[in-house]
């Protein structure tokens, strides 16, 4: 009979310890998690933030290459209506002569 109680006792440790082992691997499942959770989160935080900074950096660059086309636009309207003046200036004596030919 003593064999019996001994192999029960032993059973019945084995099982307390393998409750034990299960709950000890809980606890050290949830620790992963709640880890890999909080270094996922400062990963997202990052990604976040360094899309923010590109998207920045890119509507910044949008907008410097659009201030330089505006200005050579500019400049190039500028220079077609002094263009422009400079021609029709040229044709004022002929339309002056025209005009007094006309009217005498």
């Amino acid at each position: 009979m003593a064999g019996i109680s001994e192999a029960i006792t032993q059973i019945k440790k084995a099982e307390s310890d393998a409750d034990s082992l299960v709950e000890q691997s809980t606890v050290d499942a949830k620790a992963m998690i709640d880890e890999a959770t909080v270094k996922a989160n400062e990963m997202i935080e990052l990604a976040k933030n360094e899309a923010s900074e590109e998207a920045q950096s890119t509507v910044f660059n949008a907008e410097e290459n659009a201030k330089k086309e505006a200005e050579a636009i500019s400049s190039q309207a500028e220079k077609d209506v002094e263009n422009i003046k400079n021609a029709a200036r040229g044709n004022i004596d002929e339309a002056a002569s025209i005009i007094v030919k006309n009217i005498l």
